[in-house]
């Protein structure tokens, strides 16, 4: 795994996970976020994930969380990559890969607006929380055409 930040991150540091989930079209599956006050990038389109609880790795976090939001199951995830949230929550995020090809509008969405397989093509107009889209330009120039 590659990190954007010190190895040995500062003990106690807030950590969290995001899946960038792709079909075998190659689209991303993204969420729709709640527009809410109290919530870290209302409104913006990201990834499924969030927070790790005490003890928990962002691995084992990420199963969890697609599961809470969606009842999705994967089998594949991968990890690939840390990046803080420097401009939202401050966390430590760490991106993770998985592919599936159901029907996203079937999902039970427990968070959010909606859920919904997307072109990559689509990102510029989208509004995307920055190290989300960072994460996902990083992830898409790094995998095999």
């Amino acid at each position: 795994m590659h990190a954007d930040i010190p190895a040995s991150p500062e003990p106690g540091a807030a950590r969290g996970a995001v899946a960038i989930i792709t079909n075998r079209r190659g689209e991303l599956l993204l969420h729709l976020r709640d527009d809410l006050p109290n919530i870290a990038w209302p409104a913006h389109w990201s990834l499924l994930g969030g927070g790790c609880d005490p003890g928990e790795t962002p691995a084992t976090a990420i199963v969890r969380e697609l599961d809470e939001e969606a009842r999705l199951t994967t089998r594949d995830l991968t990890e690939l990559f840390e990046i803080r949230d420097e401009h939202g929550s401050g966390q430590i995020i760490t991106f993770l890969s998985a592919s599936w090809d159901g029907d996203e509008t079937t999902l039970p969405l427990a968070e959010g607006v909606k859920l919904q397989f997307l072109a990559p093509e689509h990102l510029p107009v989208l509004t995307v929380p920055p190290f989300i889209r960072d994460g996902i330009h990083r992830y898409l120039a790094a995998r095999p055409s």
